[in-house]
C-alpha cells in the first residue's frame, strides 16, 4: 500500500459540508468563507511518549488530537469548520489504521468538522492537526482584553487529567473517569461561542492553570489574583490534596482542556444561565487586578506547569 491508497483507504470519507469546493484528492483544499466573517486557525501536534503513551489505543490518540485543537477554536469563540491531518507512521499497521481512522471519523461527526487535507510520512509516530474555524468579524475572543476588577472564570472541572498521569507513573491504577478526563477531553465549543460579547478574554487551559491564565494576564498586562480554595475539583481531585496537602495537580497540571475566561461582574447573572444552558459548571475563581503578576492564595508554589522545553 502506497501513500495514496493509505489516504483513500483510511481518510477520505463523504463529506456534507456545501462550503467545501475542493478536500482529499488535490494538491490544496479549497472552500468558501461567508462575508462578514474571519478565519481562526490552530495547530497542535501530538508525538508518542510525549503525549500519550505508547500502549494508549489508536481510538484515543485520534479523538484527542482532534480535541486539543477543538478547545482552541473554543476558547477564541469561534465555530470549527474544517481539519489537516499530517501523520507519521513507524510502520504500515491496517489494523491500527482502521482503528485510529473510525475514531477521527467519528469525532468529527461528533463535531461538524470536516477532514479536507493533509499528508503521511514515515517516522516515530507524530498526529498533527491543523483545525480551522470561522468568527464573526472582530468577534473573536482574544487573551488581551481582561481588564482590572473584572472576575476569572473556570470551565468544567481541574486537575483530573494530571492526576491520572501521576498514578500511572507511579504504577497505580487510575479511575475510569479520570482515565476518561486524560484521554478524552471534551472541548467546549458550545461554552466558547456562547461567550461572544460576554467574556473580555479567553485561553484554554492545556499547559496548567497557572500557566495558562497567565497568558491572559501578559497579554492583556494586568494582573490576577485566584483563591485555591474555590477551584473546581472532583471528588478523587478533592480527596487527593486532602490526603496529601498538595495544590499542585489543580494549580499546575495540564490537559484539562477547559475554557478558563474573564469578564465584568455585572455580566455574573448573565454566565450563570450561559453556564445552565450550556451544562457546563463555570466557577468564579478569583479578579484582575493591576499588578502585572499572579498570586494564588493557599498555594505554597511547589510544582510547576508545563514546559515544552
Amino acid at each position: 500500500m502506497n501513500e495514496f491508497e493509505l489516504i483513500q483507504n483510511y481518510f477520505n470519507w463523504h463529506l456534507s459540508d456545501p462550503t467545501i469546493e475542493l478536500g482529499i484528492g488535490d494538491d490544496a483544499a479549497v472552500f468558501d468563507l461567508d462575508s462578514g466573517y474571519q478565519l481562526v486557525t490552530t495547530t497542535d501536534t501530538l508525538s508518542e511518549g510525549v503525549h500519550f503513551f505508547k500502549d494508549t489505543s489508536p481510538e484515543d490518540i485520534a479523538y484527542k488530537s482532534l480535541a486539543v485543537n477543538l478547545s482552541d477554536i473554543a476558547a477564541m469563540g469561534a465555530t470549527a469548520k474544517y481539519f489537516t491531518l499530517a501523520i507519521t507512521l513507524p510502520k504500515l499497521d491496517e489494523t491500527w489504521l482502521e482503528h485510529f481512522s473510525r475514531s477521527l471519523k467519528e469525532a468529527s461527526k461528533k463535531y461538524n468538522v470536516s477532514l479536507i487535507g493533509g499528508d503521511t510520512t514515515r517516522g516515530a509516530l507524530n498526529i498533527t492537526i491543523t483545525m480551522m474555524g470561522v468568527v464573526e468579524k472582530s468577534k473573536s475572543i482574544k487573551r488581551s482584553g481582561a481588564k482590572s476588577g473584572e472576575n476569572i472564570y473556570v470551565s468544567g472541572e481541574i486537575g483530573d487529567a494530571a492526576l491520572c498521569l501521576k498514578k500511572i507513573n507511579e504504577g497505580q491504577k487510575p479511575h475510569k473517569a479520570e482515565m476518561i478526563r486524560l484521554n478524552k477531553p471534551i472541548p467546549r465549543l458550545e461554552l466558547g461561542i456562547a461567550l461572544k460579547g460576554i467574556a473580555s478574554s479567553c485561553v484554554d487551559i492545556s499547559d496548567g492553570l497557572e500557566q495558562d491564565l497567565f497568558h491572559i494576564i501578559k497579554a492583556s498586562k494586568v494582573g490576577a489574583m485566584i483563591d485555591v480554595q474555590k477551584l473546581p475539583l472532583s471528588h478523587s481531585m478533592s480527596k487527593y490534596i486532602a490526603d496529601n496537602d498538595d495544590w499542585s495537580l489543580a494549580v499546575c497540571g495540564g490537559d484539562d482542556y477547559e475554557l478558563c475566561f474573564t469578564a465584568s461582574e455585572s455580566l455574573n447573572s448573565e454566565i450563570i444561565k450561559i453556564a445552565e444552558i450550556c451544562n457546563i459548571r463555570v466557577t468564579k475563581i478569583g479578579v484582575i487586578n493591576d499588578s502585572k503578576k499572579l498570586k494564588i492564595e493557599g498555594y505554597n508554589g511547589q510544582g510547576k506547569s508545563y514546559q515544552h522545553f
